[in-house]
C-alpha cells in the first residue's frame, strides 16, 4: 500500500503460502445448523464468549476494535457502546459519517433519523435533526469545541474524546456535511486506520457492511475478527472477501450490544 524506493518486494505469479488458522472440522455428517453463518444459532452464548475474550485482551493490554454503523445509533444501543468506551473496552473506532452525526444527532435531540430513540416514533420536522447536529458543530469549530463548551455532553463521540480513543471516521461521496473530523481524502482515511491497526487483538464490525470489508482488507489473519449485523449476506460478503477468520453472528445491533455489555460490565 505505502512501498517506497528501496522496500523488498516479492514478484511474479508463484506468490506467498500463507497457513491459515487451524479450524475445527470434526463435525457429525448428519447435523442441524452446521453453516459458519446462520440466523438460527443461539447467540448468547457466543456473545458470552465474546465478551470472555474482551476481558482475556484487556487483561494483557491488547486493543480492541470496533467498526460501527449508523444502525448501532438507531436501534437505541449508542448508551451500550458509550458504556464500553468509559469501562475501556474500546480502543479504537473506525466509521464514516453517519455514525458520528447520528450520534450527536441522538445527544443533542434524542433522535436518530428524526426518530425518537425513546419511544420509537417519528417527531415532527425531525428528518432535519442530523443536518442541525453537523451544522451545530460546524458553528462553534469542531467536537472538542462542542464538549469543551457543554453542547455535546454524552454518547459515543463524546465518551470517546474523553478516553482519547481515536475515531478514524472514512467519509463517501454522498455524505451530507460532513461532520467536522471526518475525512473526505480515502487514501489518508486508510492509512490513518492502517496506522492504528498495530496492537489491535480483537475486531468487532457491528452493522456496516462497507466499512467492515475495508477494514477486513486491512486486518492480519490472527486478529480475532467478530461480524455482526442482521442480514445474513453482509456476514457472508465479508467472509467471501477473504476475512475467512472472521466469527459471523446474524442479529439485531442493539440486542447483541445489550447482551455484550451486561456480559461485561454487569
Amino acid at each position: 500500500h505505502d512501498v517506497l524506493v528501496g522496500d523488498n518486494v516479492v514478484v511474479g505469479h508463484d506468490g506467498i503460502r500463507v497457513q491459515p488458522y487451524a479450524r475445527e472440522r470434526e463435525r457429525e455428517t448428519f447435523a442441524f445448523m452446521q453453516s459458519d453463518v446462520s440466523s438460527e444459532k443461539t447467540k448468547v452464548s457466543s456473545i458470552h464468549t465474546i465478551a470472555r475474550q474482551m476481558k482475556e485482551v484487556r487483561a494483557r493490554d491488547g486493543k480492541i476494535l470496533f467498526v460501527l454503523g449508523p444502525a448501532v445509533i438507531h436501534t437505541g444501543a449508542g448508551r451500550y457502546v458509550a458504556d464500553l468506551i468509559r469501562h475501556d473496552y474500546v480502543q479504537v473506532i473506525f466509521g464514516g459519517n453517519a455514525i458520528i452525526t447520528h450520534d450527536i444527532e441522538s445527544s443533542l435531540f434524542g433522535t436518530s433519523l428524526g426518530v425518537d430513540l425513546k419511544v420509537g416514533e417519528q417527531v415532527e420536522g425531525g428528518h432535519r435533526n442530523h443536518l442541525r447536529a453537523i451544522n451545530a458543530i460546524r458553528a462553534v469549530g469542531s467536537v472538542e469545541k462542542a464538549i469543551e463548551v457543554g453542547l455535546l455532553r454524552s454518547g459515543i463521540t463524546y465518551e470517546a474524546v474523553k478516553k482519547n480513543v481515536p475515531m478514524i471516521l472514512a467519509g463517501s461521496v454522498r455524505d451530507d456535511g460532513p461532520m467536522p473530523g471526518v475525512l473526505s481524502d480515502m487514501q489518508e482515511a486508510q492509512h490513518r486506520m492502517r496506522e492504528q491497526i498495530p496492537g489491535v487483538e480483537m475486531t468487532l464490525m457491528i452493522a456496516t457492511m462497507l466499512h467492515a470489508i475495508a477494514t477486513g482488507n486491512m486486518l492480519p489473519a490472527h486478529i480475532r475478527t467478530v461480524v455482526v449485523d442482521i442480514n445474513q449476506s453482509v456476514v457472508t460478503k465479508l467472509a467471501d472477501r477473504g476475512s475467512f477468520q472472521a466469527l459471523g453472528l446474524v442479529t439485531d445491533a442493539e440486542l447483541f450490544l445489550r447482551e455484550l455489555r451486561n456480559a461485561l460490565l454487569d
